[in-house]
């Protein structure tokens, strides 16, 4: 049976990959602004990212002999990450926002390596270190997008 702590921590990933996934459709979906055309495509290539990453972390609980969440109330109870208005929104808001997230997600990543190490779990480890490196990657584009 796997470790209810590595189960708990990686069903609040989950809950956050949903919502984040979401976000990033909204953004994509609404943003406007010179930005339009290079931030419309790179958000698309973002929110594809997650779900690869959804299906994964899910499969990868299942895998542990646990359950995954599969609830939007669920992911919206455990998410830490917020969910935003339909609305017109320009390059930098968003990129700051994403940014953000992604900070977040990689403190989250860092903890879950720590817990799957701790749990003897080189393979939930693995799996949140591959993780880990696509969103630095991502972050440093998005703070170079940024720059003034």
């Amino acid at each position: 049976m796997a470790n209810k702590n590595l189960v708990k921590h990686l069903n609040t990933y989950l809950s956050d990959l949903h919502v984040l996934y979401t976000k990033l459709h909204n953004f994509h979906w609404n943003v406007e602004g010179r930005s339009f055309y290079q931030l419309h495509a790179t958000l698309e290539g973002l929110y594809d990212n997650v779900a690869e990453e959804l299906d994964a972390v899910a499969e990868r609980i299942l895998m542990i002999g646990e359950r995954p969440l599969a609830k939007m109330a669920d992911y919206l109870e455990n998410s830490k990450i917020k969910e935003v208005e339909s609305k017109s929104i320009k390059g930098d808001e968003i990129a700051k926002s994403v940014l953000k997230d992604f900070e977040y997600i990689m403190q989250t990543l860092k903890e879950g390596i720590e817990i799957a190490e701790e749990n003897d779990d080189p393979v939930t480890a693995d799996m949140l270190t591959g993780s880990l490196a696509q969103y630095e990657k991502s972050a440093w584009m998005l703070r170079a997008y940024l720059a003034e």
